[in-house]
């Protein structure tokens, strides 16, 4: 059976990820980059497409597993009829580590395990060639195919067919390691590490990272694991931000709405820097700031709404038949069509991200305002240009409102920056652009029912609408919100979950989508702020209620099955629920903003 995205933990160095299941096995696995070819895919079809399974011999060994405190340290607890034992999977933290750890610690009686490792790399597409390498005693295989290699020391592991296991057996107070180690296939083999220092490392590290989370509120632990899961989907070395660590998995379970996400797109990635802000972390938006100036440097015209995780530009889509899908959900892709996208939006969420670090004290420099000065200018040339809106329709172009809003907020936070910041600027050309897109949206983006509708030319509504008073556009209890609000309500919140929009004509593609969670967080704070405190309150408690047991979320959810859907874990889910919950802390009695 088809493994459900829930039951999947993360594991990160903050360069790659590995995906773990409950029953111990790594089946989703990238090195050395969270966009590199897969060497463990069966997360996209079955163990014959890669997978490392660590688990007790014993078919009825029963699991539980939590992480190791505030950290991506993974413990699994397998308890058997002959003893009990733990696994902790770690990925290291150590820079130029390529690795993955897996410890058996014995806890009571004995266990026997068995450890099996099926490597294929580049997507499933290449069997790699596999020798026996140990000496001395050290038992060690290494697998080469093309530019990869992989060492992995520990237990023997004997061949049977293409995959490779060993079996032993771990008595209480003995602790056995294996150790994947990656490297390129042209040079001598990652040499051996001490695991427990490196463990002990990577625990401290991710502690001293949580550690600094300031005013997690009144849901410290789902704020804290959030901002974890954005810092491991934050590269340690380039700074990009992917928007999740997966490709493929099915926005609806047996269709074709599966999408690469290993990227990083300047909206998502904007958005996660507002929240390090939030929460104290202004190092991340020096960090990011470096990033986009790098990425993005030239012509502003050529400016993309996404970029690989260094600031590659070229990122084509591509179908691969290596990797049958998620429960068949096909086809696979890797690359993004939508970096050839025109987003209209994208440049305002840049500009009220780096206005929110200039805000929290992150100075200017010379070249971080000549670049939104530049982004700024190129907006008055694409001001009347149409656009495939947020969600990265595949139909034709609208003027949608919620991107009409976001170039408002560009011009918006180019004007505070002159008139508060200090900083210079075309103030006359920025006030004219912000007031007549204003006038625009006053005039084209309501229904004549009082809502704000998707696009120019329609009466549905759409839930990026729920941007609009977060950006300052207009007030939460602006009487157009409320029946923007309402009519979502109506039409878009089946079984109380909220689409992101109806598909039906509008997108472009075939088949449907499941509610998508990051919008129902926006609506926790859309509540909050209008009042509805009590609404706010249970809908937080339903969407966190939908978190697995580690406190991962995906990209959307199916209330019908009760099973997340979409790339996992995903970045702009988990950025949501910390506005959410920072909502909830501000707009309660006694709160910032509280009553």
């Amino acid at each position: 059976m088809t493994t459900p995205i829930e039951d999947y933990a993360l594991l990160s160095n903050c360069r790659s990820a590995a995906l773990v299941s409950s029953q111990g096995s790594i089946d989703w696995l990238c090195l050395p980059r969270y966009d590199s070819g897969s060497m463990f895919g069966a997360l996209l079809g079955d163990e014959s497409h890669g997978a490392w399974s660590l688990r007790p011999a014993d078919p009825d060994a029963r699991s539980t597993r939590r992480y190791d405190g505030d950290t991506f340290v993974l413990v699994t607890r397998w308890e058997t009829s002959t003893g009990i034992a733990d696994v902790y999977d770690a990925m290291p933290v150590d820079e130029g580590v390529e690795a993955v750890v897996r410890r058996v610690v014995g806890v009571a009686g004995a266990v026997d395990f068995v450890s099996e490792v099926r490597l294929r790399f580049d997507y499933a597409r290449a069997v790699p060639w596999v020798q026996q390498v140990g000496q001395g005693g050290e038992h060690a295989i290494l697998a080469v195919a093309g530019p990869d290699a992989v060492i992995i020391r520990g237990p023997r592991l004997i061949a049977t067919d293409t995959a490779h296991r060993g079996r032993w057996t771990t008595a209480a107070g003995e602790s056995v390691d294996s150790v994947l180690m990656w490297g390129p296939s042209w040079q001598k083999a990652p040499a051996p590490f001490n695991v427990e220092a490196a463990l002990e490392r990577t625990r401290e590290w991710w502690a001293a990272w949580a550690d600094r989370v300031q005013a997690a509120g009144t849901h410290p632990e789902l704020v804290t694991r959030s901002l974890m899961v954005l810092r491991a989907l934050t590269h340690s070395e380039t700074g990009g931000i992917v928007a999740a660590a997966t490709t493929s998995l099915p926005e609806a379970f047996g269709g074709s709405r599966n999408w690469d996400y290993r990227y990083v797109w300047l909206r998502d990635a904007a958005l996660t820097l507002s929240a390090y802000i939030e929460h104290g972390y202004l190092d991340a938006a020096h960090r990011w700031r470096d990033w986009l100036l790098r990425a993005i440097a030239g012509d502003p015209a050529d400016v993309q709404i996404m970029y690989g995780i260094a600031g590659e530009r070229d990122l084509p889509e591509r179908e691969i038949s290596s990797l049958p899908g998620y429960d068949g959900a096909a086809p696979v892709r890797i690359g993004n069509g939508a970096v050839d996208q025109y987003q209209a939006d994208v440049i305002g969420e840049v500009m009220v991200a780096l206005d929110a670090a200039r805000t929290a004290g992150v100075a200017e420099t010379k070249f971080s305002w000549a670049l939104q000065r530049a982004l700024l200018a190129q907006l008055v040339q694409w001001v009347d240009r149409p656009d495939l809106g947020i969600w990265e329709m595949r139909g034709d172009p609208h003027f949608f409102t919620h991107s009409r809003a976001m170039i408002w907020a560009a011009f918006d936070r180019g004007i505070r920056a002159v008139e508060e910041g200090g900083l210079d600027g075309e103030l006359d050309t920025w006030r004219q652009m912000r007031d007549r897109v204003r006038a625009e949206i006053d005039a084209r983006g309501v229904h004549q029912g009082g809502w704000f509708t998707q696009h120019f030319d329609t009466d549905e509504v759409d839930a990026s609408l729920l941007v609009l008073p977060q950006v300052g556009f207009c007030a939460y209890d602006d009487p157009r919100m409320l029946a923007t609000v309402a009519r979502m309500e109506e039409t878009l919140m089946p079984h109380g979950w909220l689409l992101r929009y109806r598909t039906t004509g509008v997108d472009g593609l075939v088949g449907d989508e499941h509610p998508f969670l990051a919008c129902s967080f926006w609506l926790v704070g859309q509540y909050a702020h209008s009042g509805r405190r009590d609404d706010a309150e249970a809908l937080m408690h339903r969407l966190t209620s939908v978190a697995n047991d580690l406190g991962l979320l995906s990209e959307e959810y199916d209330p019908v099955t009760g099973r997340q859907a979409g790339n996992t874990p995903q970045a702009l889910s988990h950025l949501a629920l910390v506005g959410a919950a920072d909502a909830l802390d501000k707009t309660a009695p006694g709160g910032a903003s509280g009553s």
